[in-house]
C-alpha cells in the first residue's frame, strides 16, 4: 500500500465542464499535494478525459484509492446523465474503467454531492449549489445526503431551468449584472422551497457573485470539490 506515516492516500478527482482537477488527500482528508488541473478535453468523451486523469495522477505521487466527482447522476459507479459533457458517458461504467486504468479501487459520486460533503456542518437542512458550466445541487439533512437531486434541470423562471438561467452560457449571454439579479431570485426561491438552515455556493463562477448574501448563505472554495472526496471512503 502506498502509505506515508501510516496514512492511506486518496486521489481526489473532480471532472468539470471546463477543467479536470486532482489532488492527493491524507486519510483525514487534508491535502498531501497541490491541486493539478488541465482543461477538459474537447469533445469531452470518456477516453480523453480518463487519459487526462491518468496523466494528472502520474504527477501526484503514490496513492491507494480514488474518489471522483462527476457532473451528473451516478449510480454504483455508472454514469446516468452527463448534460454538460458528451452522450457517450451515458451508462458508462466509470468506476470500473478508471480502476483498471489506475490499478486502484475507485468510487464515483455526483460532483455537487462531493462538494457538499466538504462544506456542510452535518446539522439541520443544508443545501449546496455549484455555479459552473452547469448548475449542480446537493441536499443534506443532518449530514445525510438526499441522492440524485439534480435541481439544475427543474424549472426556475420564465419557462427556463436553474441551469439555463444561471449556467456559464447564461452568464456569458446576459452579463454579470443580470446574472447576479437572477442569482438573487434563485436564492430566495430555494429558501422558500427547501427551508434550509444553510446554503453553500461553490463552483468556478462564484468569483462573479456581486450581491449581498443572506447570513445563512456561504461561498465555499473550489477545492472543496476535491476535499469532500474523502467522504466516499468513510463508510
Amino acid at each position: 500500500m502506498a502509505q506515508e506515516d501510516g496514512n492511506i492516500a486518496t486521489l481526489a478527482v473532480d471532472i468539470g465542464g471546463s477543467g479536470v482537477k486532482v489532488m492527493v488527500l491524507n486519510e483525514d482528508g487534508t491535502p498531501r499535494t497541490e491541486r493539478s488541473r488541465v482543461e477538459t478535453p474537447q469533445p469531452p468523451k470518456p477516453e480523453p478525459i480518463i487519459a487526462a486523469i491518468a496523466t494528472l495522477a502520474a504527477g501526484q505521487g503514490k496513492f491507494d484509492r480514488v474518489s471522483l466527482g462527476f457532473p451528473g447522476v451516478v449510480q454504483n459507479g455508472i454514469i446516468k446523465t452527463a448534460v454538460n459533457l458528451d452522450p457517450d458517458w451515458i451508462n458508462f461504467d466509470l468506476a470500473t474503467v478508471l480502476s483498471q486504468k489506475l490499478d486502484k479501487p475507485v468510487r464515483v459520486a455526483n460532483d455537487a454531492d462531493i462538494q457538499g460533503f466538504g462544506a456542510i456542518s452535518g446539522h439541520g437542512v443544508e443545501l449546496v449549489v455549484t455555479l459552473g458550466t452547469g448548475f449542480g445541487s446537493a441536499l443534506f439533512v443532518n449530514g445525510k445526503l438526499v441522492p440524485n437531486l439534480e435541481l439544475g434541470h427543474h424549472e426556475f423562471r420564465k419557462g427556463q431551468t436553474y441551469e439555463e438561467q444561471l449556467g456559464r452560457a447564461a452568464l456569458d449571454d446576459v452579463g454579470k449584472k443580470k446574472w447576479n439579479e437572477r442569482l438573487e431570485k434563485a436564492i430566495a426561491s430555494l429558501e422558500h422551497l427547501f427551508n434550509y438552515d444553510r446554503l453553500y455556493i461553490g463552483g468556478g463562477n462564484t468569483d462573479r457573485i456581486a450581491i449581498n448574501l443572506p447570513p445563512n448563505v456561504k461561498i465555499v472554495p473550489n477545492v472543496t470539490g476535491l476535499l469532500g472526496g474523502i467522504a466516499l471512503w468513510c463508510n
